[in-house]
């Protein structure tokens, strides 16, 4: 008798180098092979869990500088942000001035006077991650000089500053793109030249969903942008984003409201999973072009899909109200549940049209991995109102699953935790933007607030600690209705936890 291992790699199964999608053959004692395929899917190992920080794009476009992005370091230090998860400081374009005659990319010497790789020293030794920005064509989308053509002495300079993450864009891409394998073989380019600087490098890619990413970007990327650009609108259309439902279409655009990229979500939850997250695109919160119930919704259904969550806004002007929202810990534990995936449409309904011929209410919900499940019931109509949820409706797939037997969720009693419960009050949020607040307390002692650079969110959520889990508010009967009332553009989120795996409030001393 023998014992023998084989490893298979995906370059193998499906033409990509990787290390991480490996399948493991077993030949044991009985002679039965036995298959093993982490739960992980990474190509590269990394991002694991969607990642987080600061991008400069939404706020101030061209204009970034060195300052701006120390002091933002700071003020997301001095916030408690940094410490809640969102510790990458992203520069996006127009950071370059050229090529030497070497053919590496130069730094713009009166935006960075230092020089890049200092400013990535200090930010690193703030506690940052930094990353980088480039497009896989002849330019930028801002027309500075782009990557193709350039990967490797791209991937190699910027390695040798100490980048940690890349956004790479697909503007000026030389046409080519129009199906799936030209777009894979061009982007795939920067993915090899990244693995070989032997350097952790996120990889963030961003073609808008052209060419259907979700179907083969999780071989070369950790994220995929599944949308043309957002912009700071809940639900306005615009004839710049005219893809409206479902992906693959020739042009996603620009331009692209919170609900339109929302609902493109749906038809592509099964191509989210650890280690390559469908980007939703940058959080809009703070600059101004949605109410305080829009941005709630916005934030929440990005985390509820697993969306990276990448600040947008001026961070030195944050007001109270957008503060409390970006440091929500029961929420961004929801965005970095072990689990990495995605929502699941139960149902949508349009409802009352409001001044742009838009009402609908939706259904949402998503297993995690301790067996929670979480519901977001969402009102993008024009009025608040009574809205429902069937234990029917929150387990349809698995009372649908192969011939009919009715699950054991339909038998049990949930208890509700409701992830807004908590949010942080406008007065503490502003004593922390003037400086008089303690934004990184112990998480024993405070519920609204989190240190997931102390303890990451897995262990935070494997203790039940208190602060990733909103308010208790009730408990659904066995194949019972929970029924809340949700404000117009606003959305509830739940936690439903079994009582039979042990409630919450038993044991939220933890």
């Amino acid at each position: 008798m023998y014992r023998a291992t084989q490893l298979l790699t995906a370059a193998t199964l499906l033409g990509a180098t990787t290390a991480y999608n490996q399948r493991r053959y077993i030949d044991n004692s009985s002679g039965t092979p036995e298959v093993i395929i982490p739960g992980a899917s990474s190509y590269n190992g990394l991002n694991l869990v969607p990642q987080m920080g600061w991008n400069t794009w939404n706020a101030f476009g061209c204009d970034a500088d060195e300052e701006l992005l120390l002091s933002s370091a700071r003020h997301l230090v001095d916030f408690g942000l940094r410490d809640l998860g969102y510790n990458i400081i992203s520069l996006d374009d127009c950071w370059s001035i050229g090529r030497n005659s070497s053919g590496y990319l130069v730094e713009s010497p009166i935006k960075f006077p230092s020089g890049m790789a200092s400013v990535i020293s200090r930010l690193h030794d703030m506690g940052f991650k930094f990353g980088i920005y480039s497009s896989a064509g002849t330019f930028t989308c801002a027309r500075y000089p782009g990557s193709l053509g350039y990967e490797t002495q791209d991937a190699e300079l910027w390695a040798s500053w100490g980048v940690d993450y890349l956004k790479y864009d697909n503007c000026f891409n030389q046409g080519q793109s129009g199906t799936p394998k030209i777009s894979y073989d061009r982007y795939n380019v920067m993915s090899q030249a990244l693995n070989k600087t032997n350097r952790e490098i996120i990889y963030a890619m961003c073609n808008w969903g052209n060419d259907d990413p979700y179907d083969w970007a999780y071989l070369i990327a950790n994220s995929g942008r599944m949308s043309g650009d957002i912009y700071d609108s809940f639900n306005r259309p615009d004839d710049r984003c005219p893809c409206t439902e479902a992906p693959g279409c020739a042009w996603p655009g620009f331009h692209c409201s919170i609900m339109n990229i929302l609902n493109k979500m749906p038809s592509i939850t099964s191509r989210t999973m650890s280690g390559y997250f469908n980007d939703m695109d940058g959080l809009e919160v703070g600059n101004g072009g949605q109410d305080d119930n829009e941005y709630v919704t916005h934030f929440s259904m990005w985390a509820m899909n697993s969306s990276p969550l990448m600040i947008g806004t001026n961070i030195d002007t944050l007001s109270p109200q957008n503060l409390a929202i970006l440091s929500n810990p029961a929420v961004i534990a929801l965005n970095q549940d072990p689990s990495a995936g995605a929502a699941i449409r139960k149902w949508r309904y349009f409802v009352d049209f409001d001044d742009y011929g838009q009402g609908e209410i939706s259904l949402w919900t998503r297993v995690l991995d301790n067996g929670d499940t979480v519901i977001a019931l969402l009102n993008a109509g024009n009025s608040s109102r009574t809205m429902n949820a069937t234990m029917d409706d929150i387990f349809l797939d698995q009372r649908t699953a192969g011939a009919y037997k009715a699950p054991p969720e339909l038998s049990e009693t949930w208890d509700v935790y409701d992830l807004w419960a908590n949010r942080m009050s406008n007065e503490e949020a502003q004593a922390i933007l003037d400086g008089g607040g303690n934004a990184t307390v112990s998480n024993a002692t405070r519920t609204e607030t989190y240190n997931a650079t102390a303890t990451s969110y897995a262990d935070g959520l494997s203790n039940n600690v208190t602060a990733l889990y909103g308010a208790h508010i009730g408990s659904i009967a066995p194949s019972g209705t929970f029924t809340a009332e949700i404000a117009r553009h606003s959305v509830g989120v739940y936690r439903l936890r079994s009582q039979g795996s042990g409630s919450l409030r038993k044991r939220d001393e933890l």
